[in-house]
């Protein structure tokens, strides 16, 4: 029988506590290689207050199944194991016992105030750094205690000199005039009888620290830093207390003189805390945020590097490399120095004529200062800023500085990872490592477009073309949710726009509709749907969607009628130039239509899902309009389609908007003659067909195509910025040039997630993983190998448990003939549909190991040397492929 494992209670992680639902939907997953286990029904076993009630449902259901008792009370604790059951009656063992505990669910339980320094200092525009202070005494044993905290800026927090949990840069961004998330630690280890000290610093951050470009805009939200926060004791004898922020705190400064998110941290060795003797008055306001219990995982630290090599640059500055571009902070070690010594670090992305590349950076300072105290020594790292660096220039080390003395600490959303991907390539395997260390720096508290500059913003159209692929690499439910709540928000302030950023903080960003920064307010939500199969977050969005689709422009035909004089469109399309990132090849309007076409379409399958009849009908109508008219428009009756471009047909053969097969066959083939003899199979997508132009080829029969588009090296493309050594997906497809300068564009970043989204393709067509169900109930899994690749393997990790596919080419050492192994692996209470290559056969599966070997020939890799213009040959060169990793013989 297979095991229960991973109960979970809405998107929350299984050590999150102080959740904000008071009936949190359940899910669990299994693990065991039973043949078609399906389960026919469960047993969910809850314990409150010393009391245990059981229920049953016959139902093959293990995902968001309803809270089936009374909702839970503030602060109250639940136990909850499950067990299931076969169609033959066979009972699973019990789960392991999981633990819910609510947070403070109602506005009334904050029984405090927002503190706030009396008097403050505010000079150039920052502010520093401020110390609360809270002295009280216990007067017996304690049973169960619980800090619920939150700030206006970014905290850290001491209970008697020790760190109160693993978070950083808490509460994190949300619109502030939305909610304010708060974060629930036990501190039961923490508190003693004698005299207790809780000290929680709060720092600038996003609340009232500089954002945006160039000079950008302080105190967005607020213009002085402030605390909130409730400690609840509960003694053995069953008495509690309760202390909260309220006139009996104290404020003071410690040794960080500064912080900003975008110019980095001052810290001063000797302003100790413990040297702080004058404390002054707070100020104590009503609480007006709307405190929310955050939807998904907190942001931690969650690896750390040590560097590769410390080089010298030609002005004689000393370098760190630490051989990955990441987002983070050091953690200094220093020893031999003087008192008020100080010590500079310069993060930056890239060198440039081994120097550190700061232009890049913009207006961000991107630089740490500590200053040393009277012994000289230190061990030292910030608490309230982060940088996206690969190397950091070090100024006045005493001593020699070797790679001993630092390391590189990676913070992001600590998600689950959920999804794998290797092959034979190890360029490809380069690729995509790059595809997750930049999500990684780019999910951190939001999804952002880059980590380093003066930006840091939670665009809209990036997140929106990225999304299927974050959903593979990540458990993205919770940090979404909470993204998409505020996007909500943010809409209903415009009037239905959805602005480019969320939140949003740049000046005019609402006042304008664009097709896909617009459009995720639809497409997010379905992906999140597809990957996790919670029809709650179409529901919770689905005003959103309406409000968008209301409020887009429209001509007579209902196809876009554009009021802005700039649209981005196919951003970043790499032909455009190096001071005008949108001038793109494939007109924008075009663009904006199919997209439109495509949210349409998608509306009509969103509304029959949460049964809204009258919007079927609507959209239904709509949707046949639209598609008849963008056909009467960009579609000639051979199927041909305006604009010629790559983007053109990628986006109207992905969108079905061709109207018949021939015509789209037609397109498929106009489509490779243009990547064969305009482009020579470099790329020329930008934001808007980037994620669909694998698939697009893929869709008609064109794979091997886009094989030779996905390992051609040659600017722009994939695998050119591996071959120049980028550990990350770089915002344009040649943010460096190949003579080693950085591009000259004002936007040039070396970490941006965009256009990893082929990591898409890869997941879907080298390894076969494709959803059918939403959830992954039930999938398709059809590998296509190509590309000389001689195998392939990956993993995901869904909510029902572990899939896994791998496949390899096997080439008898004899008769030279080929033939191809499979082997895939399907979690309990799923389904699979499988198709082997060369074959129109679909094999349905049920959970367990499932192995076949097929003959199979591969295409000739690398192809013959390709005819280009003006007699040129183009070759591919041929990697070493990587061993395969398993034994394709074991049975």
């Amino acid at each position: 029988m297979p095991k229960v494992i991973d109960i979970r209670f809405e998107h929350h992680e299984a050590s999150d506590i102080g959740i904000g639902e008071d009936c949190p939907r359940i899910s669990w997953s299994y693990i065991g290689e039973d043949q078609d286990w399906i389960q026919q029904s469960y047993t969910i076993e809850i314990s409150r207050h010393g009391i245990t009630n059981t229920y049953d449902s016959s139902s093959n259901q293990c995902l968001f199944v309803p809270w089936p008792e009374t909702p839970l009370l503030s602060t109250e604790v639940a136990l909850v194991r499950v067990r299931a059951s076969d169609e033959r009656g066979n009972l699973t063992e019990w789960s392991d016992v999981a633990k819910v505990e609510a947070g403070l669910l109602h506005q009334e339980d904050w029984k405090c105030h927002l503190i706030e320094a009396e008097s403050a200092d505010w000079t150039e525009n920052y502010h520093r750094p401020t110390i609360f202070r809270r002295e009280f005494s216990l007067r017996q044993q304690i049973r169960r205690a619980r800090l619920y905290i939150t700030s206006h800026g970014i905290y850290t927090a001491k209970l008697n000199g020790r760190s109160i949990g693993d978070h950083v840069l808490s509460p994190g961004w949300t619109n502030y005039k939305n909610r304010l998330t708060y974060q629930t630690f036990d501190v039961s280890s923490h508190v003693g009888t004698d005299l207790n000290t809780l000290d929680v610093t709060v720092a600038p951050g996003w609340y009232c620290g500089r954002l945006g470009w160039r000079a950008g805009k302080t105190n967005v939200y607020g213009s002085a830093l402030g605390l909130i926060a409730l400690l609840q004791v509960e003694y053995e004898d069953g008495e509690s207390i309760v202390l909260g922020t309220d006139s009996g705190w104290q404020w003071g400064y410690g040794p960080t003189l500064s912080s900003e998110l975008y110019d980095g941290e001052v810290f001063d060795a000797n302003q100790s805390l413990s040297q702080l003797t004058q404390w002054g008055n707070v100020t104590c306001k009503p609480i007006i945020d709307r405190l929310a219990s955050p939807d998904g995982p907190p942001m931690r630290r969650t690896q750390e590097i040590q560097p590769i090599a410390i080089l010298k640059s030609p002005s004689g500055q000393s370098i760190i490399d630490m051989g990955q571009n990441m987002v983070g902070w050091l953690r200094i070690k220093v020893a031999g120095g003087s008192a008020g010594h100080q010590i500079q670090l310069q993060f930056v992305e890239a060198l440039e004529n081994g120097e550190c590349a700061t232009r890049t950076l913009r207006a961000a300072k991107a630089r740490d200062t500590v200053i040393l105290g009277s012994d000289g020594t230190l061990e030292w790292e910030p608490n309230f800023t982060f940088h996206g660096f690969r190397y950091v220039g070090v100024d006045n080390w005493p001593g020699t500085l070797t790679t001993d003395c630092v390391k590189g600490i990676v913070v992001h959303t600590d998600m689950t990872k959920t999804g794998s991907f290797s092959c034979s390539n190890p360029l490809l395997n380069r690729l995509h490592e790059n595809i997750i260390w930049s999500m990684r720096g780019n999910f951190l508290g939001i999804p952002t477009d880059c980590p380093q500059r003066d930006e840091r913003l939670g665009w809209t159209g990036d997140i929106n073309v990225f999304a299927d692929t974050g959903n593979y690499l990540y458990r993205t439910g919770g940090i979404l949710k909470t993204w998409l709540d505020d996007l909500k928000y943010e809409q209903e302030e415009a009037g239905g726009i959805v602005p480019l950023v969320v939140p949003n903080v740049i000046d005019g960003f609402d006042q304008d509709a664009h097709a896909i920064w617009g459009d995720v307010s639809v497409m997010l939500p379905w992906s999140l749907y597809r990957a996790t199969g919670d029809r709650e977050v179409l529901s919770r969005q689905y005003s959103s969607m309406k409000a968008w689709l209301d409020v887009i422009p429209r001509r007579e035909n209902l196809l876009w009628n554009y009021t802005a004089d700039w649209k981005l469109g196919d951003w970043l399309d790499p032909a455009a130039p190096p001071d005008d990132c949108g001038k793109a090849t494939t007109n924008p309007t075009f663009v904006s239509d199919a997209f439109l076409a495509h949210i349409t379409t998608l509306m009509t399958v969103i509304s029959e899902i949460l049964e809204e009849k009258a919007d079927v009908q609507a959209y239904t109508v709509a949707s046949e309009k639209i598609r008849s008219i963008f056909a009467h428009e960009y579609i000639t009756p051979a199927g041909l389609v305006a604009n010629c471009t790559q983007t053109a047909f990628a986006l109207a053969m992905q969108f079905n908007l061709i109207p018949s097969e021939k015509q789209e066959l037609y397109a498929g083939r106009y489509l490779s003659s243009i990547i064969l003899e305009s482009s020579r199979y470099k790329i020329g997508t930008g934001f808007a067909g980037t994620p669909y132009i694998g698939h697009a080829l893929s869709k008609v029969g064109q794979t091997d195509i886009f094989y030779r588009m996905l390992l051609s090296r040659k600017n722009p493309s994939w695998l050119y910025p591996v071959t120049m050594g980028a550990t990350t997906m770089w915002e344009r497809w040649d943010s460096l040039l190949p003579d080693g300068s950085i591009n000259p564009g004002e936007m040039t970043s070396f970490n941006h997630y965009a256009l990893g989204a082929v990591g898409s393709w890869m997941h879907s067509v080298i390894l076969g993983f494709r959803i059918q169900e939403a959830g992954w109930k039930g999938i398709k899994i059809e590998p296509v190998p190509g590309g000389g690749l001689k195998w392939a393997e990956g993993e995901y990790l869904s909510g029902y448990g572990m899939y896994r596919v791998r496949w390899v080419i096997i080439q008898d050492s004899k008769t030279q003939d080929e033939s191809l192994s499979v082997e895939i692996q399907v979690p309990p209470n799923t389904t699979a549909d499988v198709k082997l290559p060369g074959s129109e056969d679909v094999k349905r599966v049920g959970s367990g190991l499932h192995r076949w070997t097929a003959p199979y020939k591969s295409t000739q890799w690398p192809p013959e040397p390709l005819s280009l213009p003006f007699g040129e040959k183009e070759t591919l060169p041929v990697d070493e492929s990587l061993p395969c990793p398993w034994d394709p013989s074991t049975k």
